[in-house]
């Protein structure tokens, strides 16, 4: 058998409809998996479940808006009904801000954490009651380097990753018993359609100079893939990473470390 081999898992990936989350879906069904592409736009995870299938994978598409705790259970209940267990949850759905303390409104607070410390709770609660029942799982929730340093201009995000981080702790420690694995990506600056969207908006006459100067924040001289923040999720999902559990695991080209 191959190294970091997912074959006959079962694995939900919330908001898999594009960027980080595609890229784990998609690496998710190389390796063996089953995948359940959750995302808010059913479009979105239509396509992606579409282009896993094209090239041999095994994948089905969810409308899920984590937000929802009731549609939540439900698409999970579904999953569950179909593949009969859950081996693998990656807890992906997430959106950004960019603002301080003082220019971040209550709507922006509320948004942030509906979604990114709501929206994971929601997932978690489903999806740990199924691995409990079942004897086991593992769990990866997309944290961010914003979660263990400081970053200009993201109050809101920051906050938001330091719950998402909170929480894997938390679960680590709970369910370390019950055979239930539990920790943290975080990627430095990833290049998705967010950043390109972000430098557009804000700086739409000098978009190939914030694109440089953005990449050369981190050491390495440049943003990370989808693909390479996706093949530490395989590694961290898979029965190799078996001995690792309650761990923040950077992919940042350096940022934590070598600033």
């Amino acid at each position: 058998m191959s190294m970091f081999s997912l074959s006959g898992k079962s694995a939900v990936v919330t908001g898999a409809g594009s960027g980080i989350g595609k890229a784990i879906a998609v690496a998710f069904a190389k390796q063996g998996a089953q995948v359940a592409v959750f995302d808010l736009n059913v479009d979105a995870a239509k396509a992606v479940a579409q282009e896993i299938a094209q090239a041999g994978g095994k994948a089905e598409p969810y409308a899920c808006d984590v937000t929802d705790a009731k549609q939540t259970e439900a698409a999970f209940e579904a999953v569950c009904a179909k593949h009969q267990r859950l081996d693998i949850l990656v807890n992906n759905a997430g959106i950004a801000h960019v603002g301080s303390v003082l220019t971040t409104s209550e709507e922006d607070l509320d948004r942030i954490y509906r979604v990114n410390v709501k929206g994971v709770a929601n997932c978690l609660k489903v999806g740990i009651a199924k691995m409990v029942a079942q004897g086991g799982g593992v769990v990866l929730n997309m944290c961010s380097v914003a979660a263990l340093m400081g970053v200009g201009d993201r109050f809101a995000y920051s906050m938001s990753k330091g719950a998402v981080l909170s929480m894997t702790y938390s679960v680590a420690q709970d369910y370390l018993k019950k055979n239930i694995r539990c920790n943290a990506l975080c990627p430095g600056r990833i290049h998705t359609p967010f950043v390109d969207g972000f430098i557009k908006k804000n700086y739409p006459d000098r978009v190939e100079e914030m694109f440089e100067k953005l990449s050369k924040t981190q050491p390495i001289g440049r943003m990370g893939t989808p693909e390479e923040t996706a093949a530490a999720a395989v590694f961290l999902c898979s029965d190799e990473a078996s001995f690792i559990t309650g761990c923040a695991y950077p992919v940042d080209g350096g940022t934590m470390y070598l600033r």
